[in-house]
């Protein structure tokens, strides 16, 4: 029946500094913007009829029926989507550059005369606007986007190491909404090891998104890894990996890895802050 919630793919994608941009600038960003967006759509084989978007000034929620797999959304049309921006990026100024936050959720989601709504919806668009995913993507200044997907998402696809993606490419990024609610996700850079800019773990230091905090412009909590998901690093805090980790550099479907993608970390020591 019209309107009834129904299980989908929440997908929502958001611009850079957008608002800081003029206006005139802003106009041709989100031209750039859907002109990426339909061709990464097209190379990952999904058509009008497999998303709905809904226009959010600076970026775009994207509704994605079940019977899409998550496989392609986080495989394909990621890969897709950073191949094209990489492209836009030669031909822009650099007033013009285009940088994208993109998230992947799942979830009930339902349609009125104005839109979408829903809690999944609402959890997509806080992944979208997390601070420490801002950090990230500040950190990866040579990068053209950063991806992250919720829990749900990583346990049923991402883990799995599909053949399209890498999940020794992904880390944690839990982190506490405005509201106090803690909210477990997963952080990539396509095309590079290991997201950069990821904080050490704070369980007790609650705030929004990109609130300002003593000591640093984050603004969300970032409770311990549990133990055992990454070894060392889990126990430490510390989810970068250390300076001259990997010996070879290689690349698995046009992602640069390096050696077998396992990083040690001497414990014996002091821990880097």
């Amino acid at each position: 029946m019209p309107g009834e919630p129904t299980h989908c793919w929440i997908v929502v994608l958001d611009i850079e500094n957008f608002s800081a941009r003029t206006d005139p600038i802003q106009r041709s960003l989100r031209t750039g913007m859907y002109g990426v967006l339909r061709a990464a759509l097209a190379q990952a084989g999904l058509t009008a009829d497999d998303v709905v978007t809904e226009d959010r000034g600076d970026g775009v929620l994207m509704i994605v029926p079940a019977t899409v797999s998550p496989v392609v959304l986080a495989g394909p049309f990621v890969r897709a989507l950073n191949d094209e921006l990489k492209q836009k990026a030669v031909e822009y100024s650099a007033a013009h550059a285009m940088r994208f936050r993109v998230a992947l959720h799942q979830g009930l989601a339902a349609r009125d005369g104005e839109g979408w709504s829903g809690d999944a919806v609402n959890t997509a668009c806080r992944l979208v606007d997390a601070g420490p995913l801002r950090d990230v993507l500040a950190a990866a200044s040579s990068s053209r986007m950063v991806f992250v997907v919720s829990g749900e998402i990583h346990r049923a696809v991402v883990r799995h190491g599909h053949r399209t993606i890498d999940p020794a490419a992904y880390l944690p990024m839990p982190f506490r909404t405005k509201h106090g609610e803690l909210i477990e996700s997963w952080v990539t850079v396509p095309g590079s090891p290991a997201p950069p800019g990821l904080p050490p773990a704070d369980p007790d230091r609650p705030g929004g998104s990109g609130s300002p905090q003593a000591g640093g412009s984050r603004g969300d909590g970032h409770p311990a890894e549990p133990a055992g998901r990454r070894g060392a690093a889990a126990d430490s805090g510390d989810r970068r990996p250390p300076s001259g980790a990997g010996i070879s550099v290689g690349t698995v479907n046009g992602d640069v890895f390096q050696g077998d993608k396992t990083v040690h970390i001497n414990t014996s020591g002091p821990v880097r802050p």
